[in-house]
């Protein structure tokens, strides 16, 4: 039986390991082989990935592919995406190809705010406490302006600051509610640190306020921290085209493709078990993405399945129609993103990524992203409505299957000419790899 430990932080790597092999890997070589395998053997570059997070003990690797020929704003890019799941990369690229063909992609900022927000109890009335945050609004503001001065240079800052009465909701609750413009960075260290400030000033203006009672006096700060929910950071991304350009390798007309993809898009919009799916697609080309530029992908997930749950439903992230014969296939999506500061500068693959993407702005990278995230989805309901998405999907998953069953190279050979011609399964990989040893 495992039994706990102290002062596990302080231990080394290699006490770390052994100790978690002893008590949960019961002291296996293999494991702690498999643990040192994914060491980087350029000591100074393990040591930078070391110091990433607390108690690290090895590096978990995901493939970096590459998506070319995506025509964004009448430019190229090859976009590239850190992901796991089979068939991601193969989709986004064929979908950038097909509408390379037809145009490219248009995407557009729409808006680049974030907010952050401090959160606080007042026992009095909001008349008073509006007050004194009028009074000493131009305080806050200045109190931040050594945290600020810099964003200031790049054209970034503090936007507004207003007081928010949610009593009506939870009994005394207020808060200071910060719109921020923070230009390339994703700037959470900066908003958190501006509104860690607010707070402390506005704790501080409070207890020395003539007209406040004792009970008033004891304003209680209850946190400061940024919002994940950006629907003030929107990117717009969107493809078009004449109906009948949509019927290439479908056996359809244009114009049966466009009715079919409309009415998948709509039943998303309407149904959520749907709409969640959908959306997942979606993701699979945004996250990629994040990831592979060092961005936050948790943060970009919570933010943007919010923002398809604003009206009350969770709803499509993708919307498409048919006006005047032309197809029209988009998203609007909030996107807090960043290209310097944290791991953009740290991690060389994340470098790499930036300098394949031509070292973009926060911008550029909003809208490559977004425009990412359409062209999956694309792929997707075009594979749905059409060979259904298992064709695509079990054909890339082939290769999973054989490595997993520790498949020679002569026997992927033979497999995939083998499968070129037959319908996979789990189960039909297995039966006819056992067949061809056998």
């Amino acid at each position: 039986m495992s039994k706990p430990v102290s002062g596990f932080s302080r231990l080394s790597k290699t006490e770390k390991i052994n100790w978690l092999a002893e008590n949960y890997l019961q002291s296996n070589p293999a494991a702690i082989s498999t643990i040192k395998q994914y060491w980087n053997t350029d000591e100074q570059l393990q040591k930078l990935h070391d110091e990433f997070i607390e108690n690290t003990v090895s590096n978990f690797y995901l493939p970096l592919g590459i998506a070319p020929n995506f025509l964004i704003n009448e430019s190229y890019f090859a976009i590239p995406m850190a992901i796991e799941e089979s068939s991601v990369v193969a989709a986004a690229s064929k979908a950038a190809k097909f509408w390379s063909e037809r145009g490219g992609f248009k995407a557009k900022v729409l808006n680049t705010k974030k907010i952050g927000q401090v959160h606080f109890t007042f026992k009095g009335s909001f008349s008073k406490l509006n007050k004194l945050f009028q009074e000493i609004k131009p305080e806050l503001l200045e109190a931040v302006k050594p945290i600020t001065r810099n964003m200031e240079k790049r054209g970034g800052g503090i936007l507004n600051i207003d007081l928010i009465d949610k009593t009506a909701e939870l009994e005394n609750y207020y808060q200071l509610f910060v719109k921020f413009d923070t230009r390339d960075s994703m700037g959470a260290n900066f908003i958190n640190s501006c509104l860690e400030k607010f707070a402390e000033v506005l704790q501080e203006k409070a207890k020395a306020h003539d007209d406040f009672s004792t009970e008033e006096k004891d304003l209680q700060i209850i946190m400061s921290i940024l919002s994940n929910y950006v629907p003030e950071c929107i990117v717009r991304a969107e493809v078009s085209c004449p109906v009948e350009d949509l019927s290439e390798d479908t056996n359809m007309s244009g114009e049966e493709f466009a009715d079919k993809f409309i009415q998948a898009v709509r039943i998303a919009e309407i149904e959520p078990y749907r709409a969640v799916t959908h959306n997942k697609g979606v993701m699979n080309g945004i996250d990629a993405v994040v990831l592979a530029t060092g961005n936050d992908f948790r943060a970009v997930e919570a933010g943007i399945h919010a923002y398809a749950s604003r009206s009350g439903q969770y709803t499509s992230l993708t919307h498409a129609k048919v006006e005047n014969g032309v197809f029209k296939f988009w998203i609007e999506i909030p996107l807090a993103l960043g290209t310097v500061g944290g791991l953009t500068s740290l991690h060389p693959l994340v470098k790499l990524a930036l300098d394949i993407l031509q070292r973009p702005s926060a911008e550029k990278l909003m809208e490559v992203t977004a425009v990412a995230g359409l062209a999956q989805n694309f792929a997707a309901i075009r594979s749905l409505i059409t060979t259904g998405i298992q064709q695509g999907h079990m054909k890339m998953h082939l290769m999973n299957i054989l490595n997993q069953h520790k498949a020679t190279e002569e026997e992927k050979t033979e497999m995939v000419e083998f499968f070129t011609h037959h319908t996979i399964t789990h189960s039909s990989v297995i039966e006819q790899l056992e067949k061809l040893r056998s």
